[in-house]
């Protein structure tokens, strides 16, 4: 299957919703961040004529590293898990291998940077067992977990047989505290050639703010800061990452994410009904496939309603459409089955 063209990999779905429109497009849980989250960010306000890190950087990583059981040097504060795929060049791999479909992100900054690369596709169900071999000279290989689109979680032990000697692997773990239990997370280990890459942005509806953590080496963190731009990570940033990472806070995501797959399972239910053919995953989002993706988005779009297109990532084509878990779902599932109709 030919690969999306650079402009096609650079679309995200944010770019299909219009003022107005019910957003099944784009993947942040709530339309605003919790009271208490906005109270404690409004409250720094006046101390934005500062610069950012202090305590503040202090604050941030010493709750990261306690949230996931990891050493302070194991944490580096991120504007966004797309910062570290951004940063990802500077490991200097002289070859990587991408797990696909996936966040096109990695594959921009990689290929722009001139890096070797393999996009390694898994054709339907999407999982790593039923995915080609990783070339075994890639010392750099990235991978979704859950993969975004397809939001197929992955096992532990999946994740970890990447591993090589003189090999680096790369966890997108943007969505994974929207599974109960973060099942298959490599979060919480402190492995030296394993780099987790973590984001509030969903869970926490922050999209605005950029805000996402790495977990890893001191030595690998350090080559992946290299030549980073100074302050990178402002001071709401810093102060959203440490309230988030409490105790009170994760089991707040914890509890959510348990609705969130109550909601999925009947969202699910619902398309199948009308004739939709679901990707089996368990993320805060649905894949699945009508006959002509292209037209039904062109419908929904017209009553309306806005979906993920997919036939811009890798390994997917004009069959599959993506679709935010929403309570408004009988919505989108009342509309697809009038265009399947």
């Amino acid at each position: 299957m030919a690969s999306p063209d650079p402009t096609a990999l650079r679309y995200h779905g944010d770019q299909a919703v219009a003022p107005g429109m019910l957003d099944f497009a784009v993947n942040v849980r709530h339309r605003r961040p919790p009271p208490w989250l906005v109270q404690r960010l409004t409250a720094r306000l006046p101390d934005l004529a500062g610069y950012p890190g202090g305590d503040d950087h202090r604050a941030a990583v010493q709750a990261i590293a306690a949230r996931h059981g990891r050493g302070v040097d194991e944490v580096l504060p991120l504007a966004g898990a797309a910062e570290g795929f951004a940063l990802l060049p500077n490991l200097a791999p002289r070859h990587a291998a991408l797990l696909a479909p996936s966040f096109t992100e990695p594959v921009v900054a990689l290929a722009g940077a001139g890096i070797a690369l393999t996009q390694v596709v898994t054709g339907a169900p999407f999982t790593l067992s039923a995915a080609p071999a990783v070339p075994e000279h890639a010392d750099l290989v990235v991978v979704g977990n859950p993969t975004n689109p397809t939001a197929v979680a992955h096992r532990r032990d999946e994740l970890l047989a990447l591993r090589r000697p003189g090999r680096i692997l790369v966890v997108d773990e943007a969505f994974a505290d929207a599974i109960p239990g973060e099942p298959g997370s490599l979060a919480g280990e402190s492995l030296p050639d394993v780099v987790v890459l973590r984001s509030l942005t969903k869970t926490w509806a922050l999209a605005g703010l950029r805000v996402g953590y790495a977990l890893g080496a001191p030595a690998v963190l350090a080559r992946l800061a290299a030549r980073r731009a100074h302050w990178p990570v402002g001071t709401l940033q810093l102060v959203a990452l440490a309230a988030c990472s409490t105790p009170a806070a994760v089991a707040e995501a914890e509890a959510g994410a348990a609705e969130l797959m109550r909601l999925r399972a009947s969202m699910v239910a619902g398309l199948e009904s009308v004739g939709a053919e679901v990707v089996d995953g368990r993320a805060p989002f649905v894949l699945f496939r009508v006959p002509d993706a292209t037209l039904m988005r062109t419908r929904l779009a017209a009553a309306g309603i806005a979906v993920r297109r997919c036939d811009t990532f890798v390994g997917l084509d004009d069959t599959y459409l993506r679709a935010a878990v929403r309570p408004q779902w009988p919505a989108l599932v009342a509309e697809i089955g009038r265009v399947l109709r």
